[in-house]
């Protein structure tokens, strides 16, 4: 076959051109072309359905059919058991972890409870009392991994506790109570160890570790509530006031465990002007060896007449503290003062000649107490009679009965003490404490007991009340820990330091209990959520092996026709013959040269083939088929082994993505 051209005329204008069977690839072509090879297999494969999607028929109904049900299949995979649970343990999660804290803080929400005038500016404090760091001190006999996870999820909720107190009510002040360690006081120094043998082997490094756990506990969420503070001179965070797991109590005191104390966090004996009133913070443990026998030589009170008093070296520094604390007040509120005029603590000299006899010195004015209000921080708290009651915010033993009562002995603090404590201070150091601090004590502050505790001391004058902090940690013997806010507002005259006629209010300072969540509760909870977890896990498992899911395939497991191949027979052909193979001719035909008789004979009936069929069928037709004893506990033993596979399927993929969330939640705050 041949084609002509005509003449003049090309072979390429009939050559069809480029663009009539390719175009330029798109910006979809080029972005496919750089994907996996599975990538392009899986869209090719969807495109494929979605032209048998497309199409009519048969094939489009099949393919309309097939998509329906991959839908259901993947409908069930979502919204299955399994995955319920794993919802269930998110929200169970977020709320242990994350929301309990915020709901707790925002009860606590300053505006919910303080009531001053509309134009008031208070000073906000905090007080945060007994974290007392787990350390192998506190639960000495409790094995490990246990004594290491107390120390993780103490450690956990304290930081989140005192990030949220920074993060959500940004006092301008916070001032710790004691305790700070539980140990503290049993760690070696260069100079002393432990008096007990099990403790000796923990060294100076060991507190500096247990310092640095402060640390990134506390001050490394310090600056969380910086965005709050207005006051120029910025935030404090004092925690130099010492409890009897810091230091010792009385007698028990070591003077270099004492001395490094002070080196980290500051004098325990200190006087600060908060909010326009007067701190005047009192190491008490030490104050407290006054009262106490020397352990050394045994005496007592005076003495033994040689001038020297026992336990001297441990009180003295307390006790001339307290002694002069008309002088401390006087300098720290003269020092306010002065920061409020705005005016330098220098002194300004006139320069003229003077007379040789006149003095040279410039005498400066002896510091005058302003007056300020007075508050008093200490760890023990002061003495108080027996069965006086604490309270309807007392966690352990509430009131026995509603009203007020002169005397509860299951709600009061116990008048007892031993090894290294002491739950209140003799009624002689109580009393020269309030008498010393000054007639305007208003507030006192004390920690030590863990539990709630607030009362008046009307042996005094003035009756000023006292407030006993909750501890922050719930490893510390409740259920709910706290810490107690406190709204100061008291506004002076910057020039004499006297209430100005506005700040003529019946009090100037309000007090708030925030409690924290129960950690207790929440792993309870957890726990309960685990149980009904695999219980859900376990009925699941057992609907699944009693009732297995229908197979999807089409084809019948077993033959439901008996199928067979026809019969030939095969004759023998003449070798003369023109078709002398033994086979048949294709298409089944025979020879046309030779006439033989039918090669395919017709089958014998079923019943001649099997003659013993009709006798089984009968055979079972009169016997009832029973399943023997083993057969029976063979397919019970696969039916627990298949619900056993099935719960041990379903728990690691509920709780392979649930401890994933769980870590994250912990990792991230």
């Amino acid at each position: 076959m041949s084609y002509s051209f005509r003449q003049g005329t090309s072979a390429d204008a009939y050559r069809p051109s480029r663009g009539s069977f390719s175009k330029t690839p798109g910006t979809l072509d080029r972005v496919q072309s750089l994907l996996p090879t599975a990538a392009n297999r899986q869209i090719a494969d969807l495109q494929a359905r979605g032209a048998s999607l497309a199409s009519g028929g048969t094939e489009g109904s099949r393919a309309r059919t097939a998509l329906g049900t991959q839908i259901w299949r993947t409908f069930k995979s979502i919204f299955s058991v399994a995955n319920g649970l794993v919802l269930l343990w998110f929200w169970t999660l977020w709320w242990g972890e994350r929301t309990v804290f915020r709901e707790s803080l925002e009860t606590c929400a300053w505006g919910n409870w303080e009531h001053w005038p509309r134009d008031a500016t208070p000073h906000h404090v905090a007080f945060i009392a007994d974290p007392q760091l787990v350390d192998p001190h506190t639960y000495p006999g409790r094995p490990w991994p246990l004594s290491t996870l107390t120390v993780r999820f103490t450690d956990q909720y304290m930081r989140r506790s005192f990030w949220s107190i920074q993060n959500k009510l940004g006092p301008d002040s916070v001032l710790f109570l004691g305790d700070l360690f539980d140990g503290g006081r049993e760690w070696a120094t260069a100079h002393s160890s432990s008096p007990e043998e099990r403790y000796k082997k923990y060294k100076d490094s060991f507190w500096k570790e247990e310092y640095h756990r402060f640390v990134k506990i506390f001050l490394d969420q310090w600056n969380e509530g910086d965005r709050f503070s207005t006051n120029p001179r910025g935030r404090r965070m004092i925690a130099s006031l010492p409890g009897n797991h810091d230091l010792g109590f009385g007698s028990g005191v070591q003077v270099p465990v004492r001395d490094r104390f002070q080196m980290f966090f500051g004098k325990g004996n200190r006087v600060d002007v908060i909010g326009n009133h007067t701190f005047v913070s009192m190491d008490t443990v030490s104050l407290s060896a006054m009262d106490q026998p020397d352990p050394k030589t045994g005496s007592s009170g005076a003495g033994s007449g040689d001038g020297h008093r026992p336990n001297e070296h441990i009180w003295k520094e307390a006790e001339d503290f307290l002694n002069n604390m008309s002088v401390h007040r006087a300098k720290a509120e003269m020092e306010e003062l002065r920061m409020l005029n705005n005016q330098s603590e220098g002194h300004l000299f006139t320069h003229k000649a003077v007379d040789i006899s006149e003095p040279s010195v410039v005498q400066r004015p002896q510091p005058e107490v302003v007056g300020l209000p007075a508050v008093l921080l200490t760890h023990v708290p002061l003495y108080r009679r027996p069965a006086t009651p604490c309270g309807p915010l007392r966690e352990h033993w509430p009131p026995s009965s509603e009203g007020e009562l002169e005397e509860d002995e299951r709600n009061a603090l116990t008048i007892a003490g031993g090894y290294q404590y002491q739950n209140v201070l003799t009624q002689t150091i109580s009393k020269d404490l309030v008498s010393k601090v000054g007639p305007n004590l208003i507030q006192v502050y004390s920690g030590d007991d863990h539990d709630y505790c607030e009362i008046s001391h009307r042996e005094f004058s003035g009756s000023p009340k006292e407030i006993t902090v909750k501890s922050l940690s719930w490893a510390m013997g409740v259920r709910r820990p706290g810490f107690v806010l406190t709204s100061l507002w008291n506004p002076i005259d910057p020039a004499t330091g006297k209430p100005t006629a506005e700040g003529n209010t019946a009090t100037t300072l309000q007090n708030h209990l925030c409690l924290l969540p129960d950690q207790l509760s929440i792993f309870i909870h957890y726990g309960l959520i685990l149980g009904l977890t695999l219980a859900v896990l376990l009925v699941r498992a057992v609907v699944r092996a009693a009732f297995p899911p229908k197979s999807t395939s089409s084809s019948p497991l077993l033959p439901l026709s008996e199928s067979r191949p026809p019969q030939y027979e095969f004759s023998q052909v003449p070798s003369s013959g023109t078709s002398s193979s033994k086979f048949p001719s294709p298409g089944g035909l025979a020879s046309r040269a030779t006439n033989y008789s039918p090669r395919h004979k017709s089958s014998p009936s079923y019943h001649d083939a099997y003659p013993s069929a009709d006798a089984d069928d009968d055979k079972l037709d009169r016997t009832k088929w029973k399943p023997s004893h083993a057969d029976s506990r063979g397919r019970s033993g696969s039916r627990v082994r298949l619900i056993w596979v099935e719960l041990i399927d379903s728990v690691r993929h509920v709780a392979a993505i649930v401890f994933v969330w769980y870590f994250f939640l912990i990792w991230r705050w």
